[in-house]
């Protein structure tokens, strides 16, 4: 099982907020090594796009294991706006070439959102462009869509991928079966989130997702690709325990597949 996290999960919360690049994220990759886990999906946020070291040429993030560069900066209405896509996006795209970092993952969440057809359509006629201009990059999106609103973006593009957040996919009450048989051979990451049916994250194995039924339908499509923990804080100050026990909650499932 080739698991890790998200950014920052190994630290404090940043003023407060859940998911936020973090002031020592050297120190979260030797506590990568240090609990098991093998990758960290390397967070882009607002609070820190223009000083986050990915845009630091002097900087050589080639000896970190990144899995991807998630492009949380774009969790924005003005995602349809083609300046701000261009001013945020394509920034991004250069230094995760500059860094060998093989994917970008896109939240269409929240703001962000693109369930209204014609937000979707706008989005389309821009995202596509970036496809074409980056090949040999992988653009992996994280939605809260119905399958045939995603399926839409995905056929967009060769090099147009899924981040299958099984979180998201609970909240949104899309069944998880159907959501894989259909993205088998585009799902690139797997962010791995325990929520409710009324979108609160919590423990793994407390909520409403069954990693059971996810873990066997994953492995009868022969899914090989990243595991990524973005799963619930728990008590501030205590990030590292958190992380070995939701990692030992999540292993235990897969392993019984």
């Amino acid at each position: 099982m080739n698991i890790g996290i998200i950014q920052g999960r190994l630290s404090k919360p940043v003023n407060g907020h859940m998911q936020e690049f973090p002031a020592d994220w050297e120190k979260e990759f030797e506590l990568l090594e240090k609990c098991g886990l093998n990758h960290i999906e390397w967070l882009i946020t607002k609070g820190t796009n223009k000083s986050n070291p990915a845009f630091d040429k002097n900087v050589c993030l080639k000896r970190f294991p990144i899995s991807s560069f998630c492009a949380d900066t774009l969790v924005d209405t003005r995602i349809v706006d083609k300046e701000y896509l261009q001013e945020n996006l394509s920034p991004i795209c250069e230094s995760a070439i500059r860094n060998n970092v093989r994917v970008i993952t896109i939240p269409l969440l929240e703001g962000s959102s693109v369930e209204d057809p014609k937000i979707r359509n706008n989005f389309k006629d821009l995202i596509v462009e970036y496809g074409k201009q980056y090949p040999s990059l992988e653009f992996s999106f994280e939605c809260e869509l119905s399958i045939e609103a995603l399926q839409e973006i995905i056929e967009l593009c060769e090099n147009f991928y899924v981040t299958y957040d099984t979180g998201n996919i609970t909240s949104y009450g899309i069944d998880h079966s159907d959501y894989i048989s259909t993205f088998c051979g585009k799902i690139n990451n797997v962010h791995l989130k325990d929520r409710t049916y009324a979108a609160k994250t919590v423990e793994p194995s407390t909520g409403g997702t069954d990693f059971s039924l996810i873990f066997k339908n994953l492995s009868l499509i022969k899914y090989d690709g990243v595991y990524t923990m973005q799963t619930a804080r728990g008590k501030m100050g205590n990030e590292y325990n958190t992380v070995l026990l939701h990692k030992r909650i999540l292993k235990e499932l897969y392993d019984a597949k």
